[in-house]
């Protein structure tokens, strides 16, 4: 009789493992799709990444681009921007760290914020760094650089904040010069 009992407990035991296994394997197909469904879809992994034709941006100006829905500001500095932003003290500023995405965390000094060695490329997110608002350049505020007149809020010559209620330095992206013209964001 005890054979028996072993043999009903074996084929149970057998019975509970293979409906949790059904029932687990059930549960991943119906759970599946709605994971999936939070992957990027194409069109948005298709702007992950852009190049920006920066051939025609001459000294002194620059271009404002869309990437993945914010405006990119591309700035290429002339040589008295350069040498204003080389020349602020970091305690000066109210944020001292250099909010770019191409170092590691660094000091918010001129060259640790623009593209290239000499300076002259400045790619910064154009959205305020208090309530989102998008900035004005060329010159604009206090500072010679950007100024956001929705809370006042006053950006240098490099992007960093110098006055006003935004917290942070406008943030640098992930931004390389891929030749001579063309700069890829992302």
């Amino acid at each position: 009789m005890s054979d028996t009992h072993a043999a009903d407990g074996t084929r149970r035991d057998f019975l509970y493992y293979a409906t949790a296994g059904a029932g687990a394997v059930t549960a991943a197909a119906a759970v599946w799709p709605l994971v999936n469904q939070m992957n990027p879809s194409a069109d948005v992994k298709a702007l992950a990444s852009i190049r920006v034709d920066v051939s025609d941006v001459e000294p002194g100006t620059q271009l404002t681009v869309k990437w993945l829905g914010k405006p990119v500001f591309i700035r290429r500095r002339t040589e008295d921007e350069i040498q204003e932003a080389r020349s602020v003290s970091l305690n000066d500023l109210p944020d001292g760290t250099a909010r770019n995405e191409n170092i590691p965390e660094t000091s918010a000094a001129d060259e640790n914020r623009s593209l290239d060695e000499a300076g002259e490329w400045l790619v910064m997110m154009g959205v305020c760094t208090h309530l989102g608002c998008v900035p004005l350049g060329d010159g604009a505020g206090e500072f010679g650089g950007w100024f956001c007149p929705c809370h006042g809020s006053h950006y240098d010559s490099s992007g960093r904040i110098r006055k006003g209620p935004a917290p942070e330095n406008l943030p640098v992206p992930v931004a390389s010069f891929v030749d001579e013209t063309t700069i890829k964001l992302g």
